[in-house]
């Protein structure tokens, strides 16, 4: 994502299978809350190395197909969109998957119509790809006239919310700072329908609930508010609901940036916000309505999945250090639930601004997509804690990584690159290793 998320272990929780399955976490943390460095043959696949083809640094055994690159021409005839950014796998029968899959660009010329904004060049497009050849299928354009689509997160309906990580006034032609919801099988564009209900801010990615409907949504500013919207219809997200704000109970305007102890169950309650959409220049208006309220405050969130009963969502500059933080909310029946710090990086140089994050459905173990300073990877994480290297670029290895994402059978890991502007398949000895 923009500058404007994660890391260790789990213990007898396990992850939710599945496309769009959220992080078990609730022992992702040793006594120091400091993850463990893999030992070699433990849990990563060895060192990396360069792969057939050239473009990445792999571990043995290890191939990939580069796919959907920046200006190839799509089965619309339009040329592929840059700056690609989240992604979601759904099954499509038959080795096929489709992605869904955000272009984090901001004004420019829409590349589908209709468009919401005809100033604005973000949006998503949709990939059919064939696992069992490791062919692209088809591409096109489905949602066009957005900005800044960085993550989001696929819903039970088979769907993908798509977030808008920037904010606008009411006052311009066309506000932005909305969500919008795109079908895992469009084949072309979709009508462009703000979910106004869910907030006007600067989003980043949700996860959803099954078994309530309730939608989780994480804010990426420095000063932040994790959310819940809680929809009149579960499934018609259109049809409006109640946005509001998570508290920590009787200690009002929680600070949870820094000075964190890992796993202390900090109970919450949720506070409401009057006015989602208010008539207001302030990014913060929604975060101020809250935080007004005894609202928590949260430093840069950013990836968010749900699994095991559970949100997990990432503070990307959040800690001591300011190197990530990973927490869960756990709802409890008519209580509000309760909050806790499962990760806080302590080591830049072993984890740096995790961003996107996806877990193994073959073996519950994570991937996470770094956002750094510095050279960026994506990485795994065993279910015993323990963190080693996946891909790297062979060069210009700054670029960030986003929308990892498995094929619903754990074969495939899709990633993509930002810089490169390119969506990679990666295949291999899974069962090697943690993943």
């Amino acid at each position: 994502m923009s500058s404007e998320t994660i890391p260790a272990g789990l213990g007898r929780r396990t992850f939710l299978r599945g496309t769009g399955a959220a992080i078990a976490l609730s022992a992702l943390m040793a006594a120091t809350a400091n993850a463990r460095p893999a030992r070699p043959g433990a849990a990563g696949y060895g060192p990396l190395q360069p792969a057939p083809g050239g473009e990445l640094l792999l571990p043995a055994g290890f191939t990939y197909v580069a796919f959907g690159r920046t200006g190839e021409i799509m089965s619309d005839g339009v040329p592929t969109p840059g700056s690609h950014d989240g992604m979601a796998a759904f099954d499509a029968g038959n080795g096929l998957v489709r992605l869904v899959r955000n272009h984090e660009r901001g004004n420019g010329v829409p590349f589908a119509q209709p468009a919401y904004d005809p100033a604005a060049a973000g949006g998503t497009t949709n990939l059919v790809f064939d696992t069992s050849s490791m062919e692209l299928v088809s591409s096109f354009g489905t949602l066009s006239g957005t900005i800044r689509n960085c993550a989001g997160g696929p819903t039970p309906a088979g769907s993908w919310l798509t977030c808008e990580e920037t904010f606008t006034p009411l006052t311009v032609p066309v506000p932005h700072g909305y969500i919008f919801e795109v079908p895992a099988a469009a084949d072309g564009p979709v009508a462009p329908v703000p979910l106004k209900a869910m907030g006007r801010f600067v989003h980043e990615a949700v996860c959803t609930d099954p078994g309530t409907g309730i939608v989780y949504e994480t804010e990426d500013r420095g000063t932040s508010g994790f959310y819940r919207f809680v929809p009149n219809d579960p499934a018609d997200l259109a049809a409006g609901g109640a946005l509001e704000m998570l508290a920590v109970k009787d200690r009002p305007q929680y600070d949870t940036r820094t000075g964190q102890r890992p796993n202390a169950n900090l109970p919450v309650e949720w506070v409401p916000i009057a006015d989602p959409d208010p008539d207001s220049s302030d990014a913060l208006a929604v975060y101020n309505q809250g935080f007004a309220q005894g609202g928590a405050t949260f430093a840069r969130l950013e990836g968010a999945w749900w699994g095991d009963g559970s949100a997990y969502f990432v503070s990307t500059s959040g800690g001591d250090i300011g190197a990530g933080q990973v927490w869960e909310y756990t709802p409890r029946g008519n209580s509000g639930g309760q909050l806790k710090l499962v990760f806080e990086s302590a080591d830049r140089a072993q984890l740096e601004s995790p961003d996107n994050i996806t877990v193994s459905p073959r073996t519950n173990g994570l991937v996470l997509c770094e956002d750094g300073s510095g050279k960026d990877l994506v990485r795994g994480v065993s279910v015993g804690g323990e963190i080693f290297p996946l891909v790297e670029l062979a060069a210009n290895n700054d670029s960030e990584w986003a929308g990892a994402t498995f094929s619903p059978d754990g074969r495939v890991l899709f990633v993509n690159n930002q810089g490169l502007g390119t969506t990679y398949a990666i295949t291999g000895p899974w069962e090697d290793g943690a993943l």
